[in-house]
């Protein structure tokens, strides 16, 4: 047994000729955020706050979507959704349609904390902000130029966008999977210490052109994000698909009923039970494995354990 991390910034259908100018700064900040969590992992900080304080600068980055680098709705604006659980004790918090919370995932870990509930969302969560006193900037502080222009073109395109999509989309090219619907970029840590505690934490700002009030797999728990004292997982790709097949609770399920390890139910779950092209995972165990699988083309990833073990990739 020993502590384990690992890190995504989203899974897709991510081109092999991803420009540098695209490709190196995520990864940048992946060896950069993976470090922060190791440290924090050395410094014995607990797993709750580690995903915590990784999620938080993965949503500074406005290379991945989440936070500062949050897609936009059909409105032009931004609807942000975060999730956290503690795996010990399966407490939990998530928040959905933030548009001026810099970092959703803290606010949800107050969900979690200061609350009698899991789960609040749009003016309610807000409010809540406000009265929490977390840092918030105008609507216009998320809104990048390199997502206003996505936004065009896939409003000229009449379909939401894969967030990798680096081309211009042809109006009549089919898109991949069921509808085009994909949640890439989105941004997610899970750690597991040294007396085998375990946290998950996912962010995310949804889908290019998403339909207002839209809800993804990110918040909702055992879609995109959940963790118990088996396992850890937390979920990226096509939202719509990773809900229905309850990705992260099926690893544990798995884990938990048929004696299955974490690669072997987490390996079964991309390959059985997601469909082709639409998920990826990282998951830790309680007893220091660590998992990364897909079944998309890529999936931005970083992973790091105690006995000197680390990867950073893409493909």
């Amino acid at each position: 047994m020993g502590w384990a991390i690992a890190l995504h910034g989203g899974a897709g259908d991510i081109p092999k000729d991803l420009p540098p100018e695209l490709r190196e700064p995520r990864e940048t900040c992946l060896r950069y955020c993976l470090q922060m969590g190791v440290d924090a992992l050395k410094a014995h900080k607990s797993p709750l706050g580690v995903v915590e304080l990784v999620v938080r600068e993965l949503e500074n980055n406005p290379y991945f979507n989440a936070g500062k680098g949050s897609v936009l709705t059909s409105n032009g604006t931004v609807e942000m959704e975060a999730c956290i659980m503690d795996g010990n004790t399966k407490n939990c918090g998530a928040v959905s349609g933030l548009t001026t919370v810099v970092n959703a995932i803290s606010l949800a870990r107050l969900v979690m904390e200061k609350t009698p509930h899991i789960y609040l969302a749009f003016e309610g969560a807000e409010a809540f902000a406000r009265e929490q006193g977390v840092e918030t900037m105008d609507p216009s502080h998320f809104i990048t130029p390199r997502n206003i222009e996505r936004l065009k073109q896939a409003k000229e395109a009449n379909r939401v966008q894969v967030d990798y999509n680096t081309r211009p989309i042809a109006k009549d090219e089919k898109p991949p999977g069921s509808n085009g619907d994909s949640q890439l970029g989105t941004v997610g840590c899970v750690v597991v210490d040294n007396y085998g505690h375990l946290a998950a934490a996912t962010s995310t700002g949804g889908l290019v052109n998403k339909m207002v009030g839209r809800i993804g797999d990110t918040p909702i728990i055992g879609a995109g994000t959940y963790a118990n004292k088996l396992c850890a997982v937390s979920a990226t790709g096509q939202g719509d698909a990773i809900i229905r097949a309850t990705v992260a609770r099926d690893v544990a399920a798995l884990m938990e009923y048929k004696g299955l390890s974490l690669t072997e139910a987490a390996d079964y779950v991309i390959e059985e039970s997601a469909p082709k092209g639409t998920t990826g995972l990282i998951a830790v165990s309680a007893t220091g494995e660590v998992t990364m699988p897909f079944n998309t083309t890529g999936m931005f990833r970083a992973c790091a354990t105690e006995d000197g073990h680390t990867e950073l990739a893409i493909w």
